[in-house]
C-alpha cells in the first residue's frame, strides 16, 4: 500500500488539543475555553477588573527579632576585666569605671581583682564608678599602690564622690567579707604593744572615745567585717582597708604615717 502520498497531521492542531484548559476571571465573568495564547490576551493579574482572593491558609511573614539595645556611645566596646575571687567570700562583686563624667565614654567592667587598668587596653583616667555590688577599694597607681579610696554599693558621678583628689586610678581590688560580725582591737605601739582599745562600731573621733593619741601603730582585725582607717575625725582625710588579719606597724596597710582619728566599718556591700 503506498503512503507517500498521504498528508501529514499539522503539528499546531495536535499541539492546541493538549494544551490544559485554562480559567480566567474578568469583569465579564469565568471564561472557560480557549488555548494558552488565547488566555495570554486576557487582562493579567493587577490590571483593572482582575480581582484575586488571598488565600485563608496561607502563612503571615513571622516578625524580625528586635536589634540588641546598647546604653551608651561606647558600649559595645566595653571591656570585661577578672574573675570572682573566692577567697574574698561569698556572693559576686561587679564594678564599672567609666572615663567621662556621669557614666559616659568607654567604660571599664570588673568583678574580681585587676592590678593594672592599663594593661587591660584602659587609660587611668577614671571620672565615673558604678559598683552594683560588693565593695571595693581602687588604687590611684598600678599593683594595688598608691593613694586608696573605698566604694561602697552605688554610683559616683564624678571622682570627688569618692573623696578623690583627680580622676587617677590604676587598680583595684573587692574587699573581703565573711560574715556580719564586726572586731577590731587597736594598739598605741607597734608590734601590739602599749594600751589598746577594741571597738564593734564606728566611731568618727576616736579621741571622745577615751583614745588620747591621735595615731595607731598596730591593729588587729578579729570579725568577720572589713574596715576603714581616716586620718582625720569625721572620716575624712586619706584613707585606709584594713580586712581580717593582723598588722604590726602603720606600713602594713600602706599608710604614710599612724595617724588616724576615726574608723569605720563597711558595712554596704550589697
Amino acid at each position: 500500500m503506498c503512503t507517500a502520498n498521504r498528508p501529514k497531521p499539522c503539528q499546531a492542531n495536535l499541539l492546541s488539543d493538549h494544551l490544559p484548559k485554562i480559567k480566567t476571571l474578568d469583569s465579564a465573568g469565568p471564561v472557560t475555553s480557549g488555548s494558552a495564547y488565547e488566555a495570554g490576551k486576557r487582562k493579567a493579574p493587577g490590571s483593572r477588573g482582575f480581582v484575586k482572593k488571598p488565600s485563608r491558609h496561607q502563612p503571615r511573614p513571622s516578625p524580625l527579632p528586635p536589634a540588641p539595645i546598647y546604653l551608651g556611645p561606647e558600649s559595645p566596646s566595653a571591656l570585661r576585666v577578672g574573675a570572682p575571687d573566692e577567697d574574698n567570700g561569698p556572693g559576686t562583686r561587679d564594678i564599672t569605671f567609666y572615663e567621662g563624667k556621669c557614666f559616659t565614654g568607654r567604660k571599664l567592667d570588673v568583678c574580681g581583682s585587676c592590678n593594672s587598668f592599663q594593661e587591660q587596653g584602659f587609660l587611668n583616667r577614671v571620672n565615673s564608678i558604678c559598683v552594683q555590688s560588693g565593695a571595693w577599694v581602687c588604687f590611684d597607681h598600678p599593683d594595688f599602690r598608691g593613694q586608696q579610696y573605698i566604694l561602697e554599693h552605688g554610683e559616683y558621678p564624678d571622682f570627688y564622690r569618692w573623696n578623690g583628689r583627680s580622676d587617677h586610678l590604676g587598680s583595684c581590688r573587692p574587699v573581703g567579707m565573711h560574715g556580719e560580725h564586726y572586731r577590731i582591737e587597736i594598739f598605741e605601739g607597734s608590734h601590739f604593744r602599749g594600751p589598746s582599745l577594741e571597738l564593734t562600731e564606728d566611731c568618727s573621733f576616736l579621741q571622745g572615745q577615751g583614745w588620747d593619741k591621735t595615731c595607731i601603730n598596730a591593729l588587729k582585725v578579729y570579725g568577720d567585717g572589713a574596715w576603714v582607717l581616716y586620718e582625720e575625725p569625721n572620716y575624712r582625710g586619706r584613707m585606709y582597708v584594713v580586712e581580717r588579719g593582723e598588722f604590726s606597724n602603720f606600713n602594713a596597710w600602706q599608710a604614710r604615717s599612724a595617724s588616724v582619728q576615726s574608723i569605720r566599718r563597711v558595712v554596704n556591700y550589697f
